[in-house]
């Protein structure tokens, strides 16, 4: 006889809040408090926490702070290999549509890296990644609409994300407040992180195995 197991996360439909900010956008990234946190679903399965992740928006975009503690390497970053490296993931449905299996021209996928760009690898990169299996790809964005600061710390980093609304195909908050929402920290060293299923589900292509990030007013 033979049973099967299906992850918590698996059997239910998750809508987070996510906060309106007046924090405006620096060199040194965005700054927010606790009363941002974006709940650790992954806990309901018993997975250990290496990341703390907070959300904010407001009409210029979204933004995102990520702490990654308990590393004793340096983050595996690559600009050749964004996909594979270590930081924050996002994909991103400005329509929220929970009935689609093959992305849309809404579905938007970004790879923040706390490493990897500049002279010596050590400064932040941000981009975007196109979504396998997509029906339409999103608009490509133009360099200036994302923007990433960290801080390399003795145990992991202090990752900032912006995602400009213009880098946002459909990003309207007054008619489509309810946008679908994946993230995955990604680590070599300490393994993912991730805010729905695991890699064992295909959450990277099917939009509707996102959960939602509510803009809240």
């Amino acid at each position: 006889m033979s049973s099967t197991f299906l992850p918590t996360r698996f059997l239910f439909r998750f809508s987070v809040s996510c906060r309106r900010t007046t924090a405006r956008w620096t060199a040194q990234g965005i700054q927010l408090d606790d009363s941002y946190l974006v709940p650790e679903l992954h806990a309901l399965e018993g997975r250990p926490s290496f990341a703390k992740v907070k959300a904010a928006w407001n009409p210029r975009g979204l933004f995102f702070q990520v702490q990654v503690t308990g590393k004793r390497q340096a983050p595996w970053c690559r600009e050749s290999r964004l996909d594979a490296s270590d930081g924050l993931h996002l994909w991103i449905d400005t329509r929220d549509a929970r009935n689609i299996h093959r992305a849309t021209r809404f579905c938007h996928r970004f790879a923040f890296l706390p490493a990897g760009g500049g002279r010596g690898e050590v400064e932040p990169l941000a981009d975007q990644l196109l979504i396998d299996r997509a029906r339409e790809n999103a608009r490509p964005v133009r360099p200036k609409e994302l923007a990433t600061a960290s801080q390399l710390q003795a145990d992991g980093y202090l990752l900032s994300v912006c995602v400009k609304s213009e880098a946002l195909t459909g990003f309207e908050p007054n008619d489509n407040p309810k946008l679908g929402f994946a993230c995955v920290v990604q680590d070599r060293e300490l393994g993912e992180q991730t805010f729905t299923v695991s890699s064992e589900f295909p959450f990277r292509e099917d939009p509707s195995l996102w959960s939602t990030l509510e803009l809240a007013r």
